[in-house]
Formats: C-alpha cells, structure tokens, sequence
C-alpha cells in the first residue's frame, strides 16, 4: 500500500495550513493585482472575472465529487459494522444447535469477540499499540473459536446443526475481513492534493481580481475561505472512521451484548 502522507496529520492542522495558504495567496494575488491596476482596461477586468467564475466553478465540481466520495465511504463503514452485527448475532443463535459443552463456550467467546470489535472501534487512531494488541487479541480468538467449533463438529458432525454454525462463523470472518478493507479505504490523496490547488489559485485569482477593482471585499472573501475550509474538514473527518468528530455508529454491535 502507498505511503498516506496527509492521513497520518491531524485534520484541524492540515486545514489551519490550508486557511493560512488561501489567505496568503490572496494577498499575494491582491498584490500583483494592485501592481496591474493602473495598466488594466475593463477588458482584461471581465476577462479576470470570467476566468475567476471558471476557477470557481471547478472548485465547487471537484468539491462536491470529492465530499460524495468520502460520504460513500463512510456509508460503507456504517453498513458494514451492521453487517458484521448481523453476522455475530445470527452466530449467537446458532451456537443453541452446538453439543454441549461446546455451545455454551462458544457462546461465551463470542461475547468476549464482541468486546474486543468495540474495543477496537473505540481505540483512536493514534494509539498504535493498543491497536494491534487487540487485533492480534481478535485473530487469536477467532482461531480458538474454530477449534472449538471443530471439536464440535466431531461430536455431530451434522450439517443442519454443526453444519449451520459453521457457515454462520465463516460469515463472520468474512465480515471481519470486509470491515477491515473498508476502514483502510480512503479518498486518494492524489484528488486532496489536486483540491488544495485549486484553493489556493481560487484565492491567488479572488485577490487579483479585487486588485484590479478601486475597493477590496477582504470581509466576503475571507468568509468564503473559511468555509471552503470547513467545507474541507467535513471531507477528512468523514475519511477517518477512528478519529475526529464524525464516527460509525456502534450501537448494532453493543446490542448484542444482550443476546
């Protein structure tokens, strides 16, 4: 996998640096503008308008196409914690067709699964330890359910009992493994990248613009970086499902803590 440069910063920082480089671009642009005022007709004044509207208009296209890719996202971390809920829960059902002894353990070490798949959604993303002490926790829980469902099935062996749990855990590895794909599927950085610089030359060509003009709108346009700004928070917080403010929903998952 690629190296993520920005995924690894926090988001208020990468935005704080955005803003700061939106407003100096103005300025910067605002500057050269003033420097070509006097040399400037109505002409090339319209012209700067319409290539400004352009610019403006390819921001809010590649704004809009990349906010819908990191809400696809996110939908897809949410419906897959509902899919892996499904998964354990229909698991625990059928942990009743198991002999005894081993369905009442299995039971039990689902439950504990389950603690670790919340403990693990709950762990931010800057404790790295911790995070891969419980994924090995859950991997080597996994394999202890399996063996004991294969001592199971050695004791009946019958595929409307045994047989049925074990397609119904097999669903819950493959769930296990999708979640995990999905929590590691971002918005390519390539397409933040390519943002920012329109940004940036959106603000270069909003300061030349009003360097052109006899007055500057440094209110309005400042307004307007801050919420392109925070337009750009939204996307990354919605890019990264174990921090920031907006996070997948858990609670199909705590309910089966009753079952």
């Amino acid at each position: 996998m690629a190296k993520e440069y920005m995924y690894d910063h926090n988001s208020i920082l990468i935005v704080a640096i955005l803003f700061v480089l939106l407003m100096a671009a103005e300025e910067a642009g605002f500057r050269v503008g003033r420097y070509h005022q006097r040399k400037s007709d109505q002409d090339v004044k319209v012209q700067t308008n319409t290539i400004q509207a352009g610019t403006l208009g390819l921001l809010a296209l590649i704004l809009g196409f990349t906010f819908n890719l990191a809400l696809q996202r996110f939908n897809s971390r949410s419906e897959a914690v509902i899919r892996e809920a499904n998964a354990i829960g229909t698991a625990l059902m059928r942990t009743h067709l198991l002999p005894a002894p081993y369905g009442a353990q299995i039971h039990s070490l689902l439950q504990q699964y389950i603690d670790l798949r919340l403990a693990l959604s709950n762990t931010n993303y800057a404790m790295v330890t911790e995070r891969e002490a419980l994924t090995d926790r859950t991997l080597a829980l996994q394999r202890t359910i399996w063996d004991q469902t294969v001592q199971a099935a050695r004791i009946d062996p019958s595929p409307v009992t045994t047989g049925n749990f074990i397609t119904a855990y097999n669903n819950v590895v493959d769930r296990y493994g999708e979640r995990n794909a999905l929590l590691a599927a971002h918005v390519p950085e390539v397409i933040l990248y390519l943002l920012f610089t329109v940004f940036i030359m959106s603000g270069a060509l909003i300061g030349y613009g009003s360097g052109l003009g006899h007055k500057r709108t440094l209110l309005p346009s400042a307004l307007l970086s801050f919420l392109i700004c925070l337009m750009m928070f939204i996307i990354l917080d919605l890019d990264r499902p174990r921090r920031g403010i907006i996070k997948v929903d858990q609670s199909t998952m705590e309910q089966l803590k009753s079952e």
